[in-house]
């Protein structure tokens, strides 16, 4: 991030997150979505213009997509828990703190990448020393071992074809998730909860043998 926020932290601004959404927000609409009390929520959204993140026009709050995101990282930063910032996004932004972490270990990245015949998407590709992350991102509540089976057997398939597209390419497919789960390893690919998602990159290169790499025969 270029500017450094210089947030006064309130103990409910986590909470607060989930009010911040594209377009024009009253206080009391912000106190209706998040379920605080109106003095806590005028004070959050004060905070939020204070430090240049959205703007105020007759009484109405108004916020862009990436503010969101401009917030999380400055609780972060703070050292508020990344797993319970996490619950306060949507999946958009999941993803886009996903990418800002693999940003912030000096991976060139990639977002939402369309590959076609067939169509697929990639949520999150983080690139350096020659290795790609292609990452797929679920911002989900719950999930099965099943379900989370299909989405490794999908992201292997879009990992595939991401390197028959890209000469020389050797891609290591990841899933990341919202929450902890007793599986840490689906068929050499590793699931990733993202309050670990900074440390696994950080021993990613270290670990690169013990995990799923698809290269061009």
């Amino acid at each position: 991030m270029t500017q450094k926020l210089q947030l006064k932290i309130h103990p409910k601004m986590i909470i607060g997150l989930q009010g911040i959404i594209s377009g024009g927000v009253s206080v009391q609409d912000f106190s209706a979505v998040t379920k605080m009390n109106l003095d806590d929520s005028q004070i959050i959204l004060d905070e939020f213009i204070k430090n240049d993140i959205g703007k105020k026009e007759n009484g109405w709050y108004y916020f862009e997509n990436g503010d969101k995101l401009k917030i999380t990282i400055t609780l972060l930063e703070k050292g508020f828990p990344i797993d319970e910032i996490a619950i306060a996004l949507d999946w958009r932004d999941f993803e886009g703190l996903t990418a800002e972490i693999l940003s912030s270990k000096n991976f060139a990245v990639i977002k939402n990448m369309i590959l076609t015949k067939p169509r697929m998407e990639i949520d999150v590709i983080g690139i350096r020393l020659g290795v790609a992350i292609l990452i797929d991102c679920k911002h989900w509540k719950r999930y099965s071992a099943s379900a989370l089976s299909t989405v490794v057997k999908k992201q292997i398939e879009r990992t595939k074809k991401y390197v028959l597209k890209t000469p020389g390419a050797l891609a290591v497919p990841v899933i990341v998730t919202l929450y902890h789960d007793k599986i840490n390893f689906i068929d050499n690919v590793p699931i990733v909860p993202i309050f670990q998602f900074s440390s696994f990159i950080d021993e990613f290169y270290g670990n690169l043998d013990q995990m799923k790499t698809i290269e061009k025969d």
